[in-house]
């Protein structure tokens, strides 16, 4: 059995740091059925409410659609700028029970919601509960996992997330018959109380637990997830890496590190303003608009879903074989081509038949094109491009501007259709998709088989050969 870099094996005996794993990684569930649960239960939203008024003021009904839509965005960027520096102070373990109990009455309110104004509250509720297990789940998997089996482990927050998206659509369908839109909402509450129940008997991170000085019960997790030889090197790595990390926003803006963060600010933004949350939150009204029904159109949503769910698999086998590159720059030319059909489709007048089926099609294609490239390529490149010293503090930032440009195209998207009709708006899209083509040809890196330290170094390396605050050469950290 190959040896890990802290000595020993991976230990096949102990499968705790598995179950440990996965189900932290449920924290990417109630984000997925977060995000998919709601593209359902929006035709049926809309025909118990007058979204005409909201908060006693008229406005577009598209408009109402989208702010009810974008509610879970706005509480998840609260929910993603105090995450991390919440799980610094109250532990990763904590913070989970939070997420969970808070999006556990986000569901609940969402679910008995009387009114348009406290359903959308609801959704400012559940979404800082995602929020904070967009930050949290993913940390402390890394955290909790042993470095042979991290990306692997990691890749399951992913996944689970696509599986969420999946579940919810299936939801969906099966409560469409009655146009049972609470229900649908007031499902997110199963899995916040498994998240909940099962994080209480799981242990906090032991690297938060060592940086509160607390060894003994740092040791007593390792012990719990490591081999016996393993336990004393990685302590030995955690205080080491905890004595060189402080990294705060100003340390973003080294010149060193500048290319970087303009790297991961573009995968932020591009992931979103290239569409892929229209299909996601308005699948089934974008279908509904090409003659499906409201059950078929359901349907074919569950379709998209399972691509997601099955390319998303694809994206993370071959991660390591192929290449970050290679994935991202096929899937984003995939991506604009499925947009400009997509585009072409619409543009076509009597939308039905064949023309529903290929619009149905060509959605599925975009998805599958998007979860074998920008959709898990973006959270694994922030996880290695940056200094281990400002690691946490830079995707923070990362991860509130993704939501931030999540929100804005959740809010804007019936209002783009309404300007510029379905077909202007994939093909502005697919013109976003291009930019955000040519972005990633000219600026990403590859990291396959480097090292976080290699990686670091040619940062430094980059930045004109010299430390960049003291002009002088500055040679790369290693591995001791």
């Amino acid at each position: 059995m190959t040896a890990t870099p802290t000595g020993g094996s991976v230990d096949e005996r102990n499968p705790f740091v598995y179950v440990v794993a996965a189900l932290a990684a449920l924290n990417g569930l109630l984000f997925g059925f977060d995000t998919g649960v709601i593209s359902g239960a929006m035709l049926y939203i809309r025909e118990t409410f007058e979204l005409a008024t909201i908060f006693g003021y008229s406005m577009n009904p598209s408009l109402v659609e989208g702010v009810i839509v974008s509610g879970a965005m706005v509480g998840a960027i609260i929910g993603a700028a105090f995450g991390g520096r919440l799980a610094d102070r109250l532990g990763r373990r904590r913070l989970i029970l939070i997420g969970a109990v808070v999006f556990f009455v986000g569901s609940l309110i969402m679910a008995i919601a009387p009114t348009v104004e406290v359903l959308i509250l609801g959704r400012i509720v559940d979404g800082i509960g995602v929020g904070f297990a967009s930050v949290v789940g993913p940390l402390y998997i890394s955290e909790i996992s042993p470095p042979k089996i991290r990306g692997s482990l990691v890749s399951l927050n992913q996944l689970t997330i696509t599986s969420g998206i999946l579940i919810a659509y299936l939801v969906n369908y099966a409560l469409s018959e009655g146009g049972q839109w609470r229900w649908m909402l007031g499902l997110g509450m199963v899995p916040a109380a498994i998240l909940f129940a099962g994080m209480l008997f799981m242990p906090e991170s032991p690297r938060w637990l060592y940086e509160r000085g607390r060894e003994d019960d740092a040791r007593d997790v390792l012990s719990r997830t490591r081999t016996e030889n393993q336990v004393p090197n990685e302590l030995r790595e955690i205080k080491e890496t905890i004595q060189t990390e402080s990294g705060t926003l100003r340390d973003l803006l080294q010149a060193w590190v500048r290319p970087m963060l303009v790297v991961g600010i573009g995968l932020a933004v591009f992931q979103q303003v290239t569409g892929i949350n229209t299909v996601m939150y308005y699948a089934p009204t974008i279908l509904e608009s090409t003659g499906f029904a409201d059950n078929v159109s359901i349907l074919a949503t569950v379709g998209i879903g399972a691509v997601n769910v099955a390319m998303t698999v694809v994206a993370v086998l071959l991660m390591d074989r192929l290449g970050r590159r290679p994935l991202l720059l096929s899937g984003l030319g995939g991506m604009t081509v499925m947009l400009a059909i997509l585009g072409a489709v619409f543009y076509l007048p009597g939308l039905s038949g064949m023309l529903g089926w290929l619009a149905t099609g060509s959605l599925m294609l975009y998805v599958a094109f998007f979860a074998i490239g920008l959709g898990p390529v973006f959270w694994l490149m922030i996880s290695e491009i940056y200094p281990m010293e400002i690691r946490g503090t830079a995707m923070g930032v990362v991860t509130v501007l993704n939501w931030a440009a999540n929100l804005i195209v959740s809010l804007t998207f019936l209002r783009l259709v309404d300007v510029f009709g379905q077909s202007g708006t994939f093909w502005l899209y697919g013109v976003l998709t291009l930019f955000a083509l040519v972005f990633c040809y000219q600026l990403v890196p590859e990291t396959k088989g480097r090292s976080l330290e290699e990686i670091e170094a040619d940062l430094r390396e980059t930045a004109f050969g010299t430390d960049a605050d003291s002009g002088s050469p500055r040679p790369a950290e290693t591995d001791d």
